[in-house]
């Protein structure tokens, strides 16, 4: 494969504002799906992640054209941690950035494949705060119902054994 390029990418909350921003390689676009590499470049401390240390590879899977998106956290030797995926509006990319609105909804994979979905109560708290419209809700959980389908059923990305795109990049 070629050189990846970097590309930023931001999360928005539905008034606009911004939510988070960061730096990733662009692995592969196939049609709708884009992957992503990135590497914590600091120690987070999380709630429920717990701590992550520098050097957690996130290989982060966007769908331009669905409601959800995965992340595949393992250590820096490729260790599967977890999956952190998150349910959206679908994104936006202009070739040099990847932009989408958070709807608040997240849900965490083990490496056991147990799941808990997260802050459902925050979604409806923002969803009367911002007027989702009724589009935006359904397909929220329509997003959220095909991500657990593919969790319980281990369908594509969560049935990928690669430790790290960093690996695949000499395929």
């Amino acid at each position: 494969m070629a050189q990846s390029q970097t590309i930023t990418v931001q999360t928005f909350k539905y008034d606009g504002s911004r939510h988070r921003r960061w730096s990733a390689s662009l692995l592969s676009q196939e049609n709708d799906l884009l992957v992503l590499d990135a590497c914590f470049d600091e120690e987070i401390r999380h709630d429920l992640l717990g701590t992550i240390e520098v050097g957690t590879i996130s290989l982060e899977y966007y769908w331009l054209d669905r409601w959800y998106n995965v992340f595949r956290f393992s250590d820096p030797v490729g260790t599967l941690r977890n999956f952190y995926c998150n349910i959206n509006v679908p994104p936006a990319f202009d070739g040099g950035t990847l932009s989408y609105v958070d709807l608040d909804i997240d849900v965490l994979v083990e490496a056991d494949f147990s799941y808990r979905v997260l802050d459902l109560d925050e979604f409806e708290q923002n969803s009367a705060r911002y007027q989702y419209p009724d589009e935006i809700k359904q397909n929220a959980k329509r997003g959220l119902a095909d991500l657990v389908s593919l969790i319980e059923t281990r369908d594509f990305p969560f049935n990928v054994v690669a430790a790290s795109a960093r690996s695949q990049q000499s395929t």
